[in-house]
């Protein structure tokens, strides 16, 4: 999805979400981080059930102290967690160790209403994202 997009669509959700208000001054600071790139990605139903990492990286840099929000939809779409997530030193790539399993398909909320700690270096919580893949059997 072009960046451009992503932009539109994020000022549009803060918008209605009450994050932002129409006379604020729209900047890249003030607009909440986004998803701009999963591994594996999104929608792919061709996943290596052997992947042991799933990585996520943001539009902006992020708060990386324990600073996350790795939300399950449901116990039977979640991954199987074997360790902490940490950011990688680029500040914007959140990475998790996980053990999947073949033929089965994952759902994990990156953010979500009730859970926001996906947060900028200004405080600002993530859009919420819906990451969803399958593996191969």
């Amino acid at each position: 999805m072009p960046r451009s997009v992503m932009m539109l669509v994020a000022v549009v959700l803060g918008l209605c979400l009450g994050i932002i208000r129409a006379e604020d001054t729209i900047t890249v600071r003030s607009m909440p981080p986004v998803v701009v790139q999963t591994s594996p990605q999104a929608g792919d139903t061709r996943v290596d059930p052997s992947l042991g990492e799933i990585r996520v990286t943001f539009s902006k840099d992020m708060m990386t102290e324990r600073m996350w929000s790795w939300v399950m939809l449901s116990k039977e779409t979640f991954p199987l967690i074997v360790g902490q997530a940490r950011f990688s030193e680029d500040k914007r790539t959140c990475v998790v160790q996980v053990r999947l399993e073949p033929g089965k398909t994952y759902a994990i909320w990156l953010n979500s209403e009730n859970h926001n700690s996906f947060r900028d270096t200004d405080n600002n919580p993530a859009v919420p994202y819906l990451l969803v893949f399958q593996t191969r059997k």
